[in-house]
């Protein structure tokens, strides 16, 4: 693994511990030595995961569409900050750039970029690997929520496998760099 596109909110929510968290990812992400890739803007988890890694010597390439970058959300201190047309184009990029994919707290935007990953692999276009971190049980629901679609028979249970879940960033990180995404098996 050598680059990691991570998912997250633009805004920071309530509660402290999702911008501790996304900072934390930022660090372990600068001290593994991989690729940051993520949405491009300054503001929210976003921020927080960009600065971090800045902060720890971590090389940082954001993806924005115009229409962010037009309303001045575009971070100015990443290494790369690469403009693109659309959020169909942007999330296209994360996955021709990104050999993993870190979901942490976030909104409407979050959930879709990693439907779209794990649809993706579902469909037999994406091997890689995707984790969420569930910061103060963020994403409980969610995966009640998969759980009920396997229950009913809407997702093969062997799918839910395919995610890395923790409440660590640095054990889903750890995860994640020893997925083997040759490995067939784990996508059957």
């Amino acid at each position: 693994m050598k680059s990691v596109a991570v998912f997250c909110g633009s805004n920071t929510g309530h509660d402290p511990c999702f911008a501790a968290s996304a900072a934390s990812a930022g660090r372990s992400i600068a001290a593994r030595d991989l690729l940051l890739v993520y949405g491009g803007g300054h503001r929210g988890l976003m921020g927080a995961v960009a600065d971090a890694a800045l902060a720890a010597g971590g090389r940082v390439h954001g993806v924005i569409t115009e229409f962010l970058k037009s309303r001045e959300l575009m971070h100015q201190r990443i290494q790369v900050c690469e403009v693109v047309a659309d959020m169909a184009e942007r999330k296209h990029r994360f996955a021709v750039l990104a050999d993993s994919f870190l979901v942490l707290a976030g909104g409407v935007g979050t959930l879709e970029e990693m439907s779209d990953m794990w649809s993706r692999a579902q469909l037999g276009g994406l091997r890689k690997p995707i984790g969420i971190v569930n910061t103060a049980g963020y994403y409980d629901a969610l995966l009640a929520m998969i759980d009920r679609m396997i229950d009913d028979g809407f997702l093969p249970a062997g799918q839910k496998d395919w995610l890395v879940v923790g409440t660590d960033v640095n054990d889903v990180l750890d995860r994640l760099g020893r997925y083997a995404p040759g490995n067939v098996s784990k996508w059957i």
